[in-house]
């Protein structure tokens, strides 16, 4: 241990300071160091322990370029703390270690401008004007107008060096321009979504039946969905279907209404039944007895017409008898096979996207719904299909086979269908 009459108070003080700092546990070594720096502390200290920054830019034998924390001239002269022989056991002298020249640092920031991000990455001696100069470039924002916010010190100068603000390595910053109006959203690109959005009101004229239909698409819809959905209500499969008033630009049914050219809100069309060269035949006889029907008598066929038709009729079409084949056959007895037919030919009609029919008797359902896991338990929906009706083809291609519809039916339910058309099946 040091002997306290060999040291004093202020020595004793730096050499338990140096020893802090520096880890050095060997006294005499310890005591050594101070000595060749004249019990200069910092001068001590950086000899052992080079600073980031170099704070002692001279050798740190003689004097330093700033004032050290304890000045020799203040401490008054003493004795070496140990003998010269134990002194001269550290001979040779151990070199000065040379400063570090401190490296620049390197921030990165990332700047958020509207429905921008800039990344800069700048050197902690560049200043806040640099960051602006960047942003100006890409974001074409003059100075003038910009004003960069997230510092955590608050608002700063343009003028003000980044190794001043002690910033983290990585940094989010945000422009604002509160002097510039905001860009316009009224594009191409936002104009096409609007119509997209719009619905277009087709009104299509049935030319065989004289019917009128008042339909609403939204621009999304292709033409070939809207001749889909004619052909529910016609009974004219689109093969069949002859159109007028399209526009000359709507060469592709997989265009959509929006690109078609079609008048907004309203657009005039007409579809009729292509026609074999027989009908056309019979069509020509036809007409002649057409012409010589008489003014009154026209009147009274409006009026048998207004007052006389069912919902087949009143859609243009005669469902029973352009059917291609039963839903069901007559007098089902085995109901799985029934259903199984049943759903075969929902499919053939409107398509792979309807519910999931269960295939079974009506109390097999019941159990599968309701007498099963509590986990796997689910409603029961029962579908009573009535084929002479165009009402139920515009029912199961509009809504019953719509993909929203699907979905929740074969979550939530288990599906049991079955066709009321003939007496037979309907008694049952």
């Amino acid at each position: 241990m040091l002997c306290a009459s060999k040291i004093t108070s202020i020595n004793y003080l730096l050499f338990i300071i140096f020893q802090a700092c520096t880890g050095i546990e060997n006294i005499d070594e310890a005591i050594t160091l101070l000595e060749q720096n004249n019990w200069d502390l910092v001068a001590a200290i950086n000899g052992v322990i080079p600073q980031e920054n170099g704070i002692l830019q001279g050798d740190f034998g003689g004097d330093t370029s700033q004032g050290p924390v304890y000045s020799p001239a203040s401490i008054p002269s003493s004795p070496p703390l140990v003998p010269s022989s134990s002194s001269s056991a550290f001979c040779p002298v151990v070199p000065a270690r040379q400063i570090v020249e401190r490296q620049p640092r390197m921030l990165y920031f990332k700047v958020e401008y509207r429905d921008r991000n800039v990344e800069v990455v700048l050197e902690d001696s560049s200043t806040v004007g640099d960051i602006k100069q960047i942003l100006e470039n890409e974001l074409n924002i003059p100075l003038s107008k910009m004003q960069l916010k997230g510092w955590k010190s608050g608002d700063v100068l343009d003028s003000t060096v980044l190794r001043t603000l002690h910033l983290p390595k990585n940094n989010s910053l945000y422009v604002l321009t509160p002097e510039l109006a905001p860009p316009s959203t009224s594009g191409p690109s936002s104009a096409l979504q609007e119509s997209l959005n719009q619905n277009f009101m087709l009104i299509i004229t049935h030319r065989e039946a004289q019917r009128e239909y008042n339909l609403n698409f939204p621009g999304s819809k292709t033409i070939q969905e809207v001749k889909r959905n004619v052909y529910d209500l016609t009974n004219i499969p689109v093969r069949h279907q002859i159109w007028e008033g399209w526009p000359s630009s709507a060469t592709d049914d997989s265009m959509a209404l929006v690109v078609a050219g079609l008048s907004f809100p309203c657009h005039r069309l007409t579809v009729g039944r292509r026609s074999s060269p027989t009908q056309t035949r019979e069509q020509t006889e036809e007409c002649t007895d057409v012409h010589m029907v008489s003014d009154s008598e026209g009147d009274d066929f409006e009026e048998a017409t207004e007052y006389g038709e069912d919902d087949g009729e009143l859609f243009g079409m005669e469902s029973s008898g352009l059917r291609k084949s039963p839903m069901m056959p007559d007098n089902a007895e085995n109901e799985g096979d029934a259903l199984l037919q049943f759903t075969a030919e929902f499919s053939s009609r409107y398509g792979d996207c309807h519910p999931v029919f269960f295939i079974g008797s009506l109390e097999a359902a019941f159990q599968e719904a309701f007498y099963g896991k509590a986990r796997d338990r689910k409603l029961l929906a029962i579908y009573l299909h009535q084929d002479e009706s165009v009402l139920t083809n515009v029912f199961c291609s509009q809504m019953l086979c719509a993909e929203s519809i699907v979905s929740y039916l074969s979550q939530n339910f288990i599906t049991w269908a079955w066709d009321m058309t003939k007496e037979a099946n309907r008694a049952r």
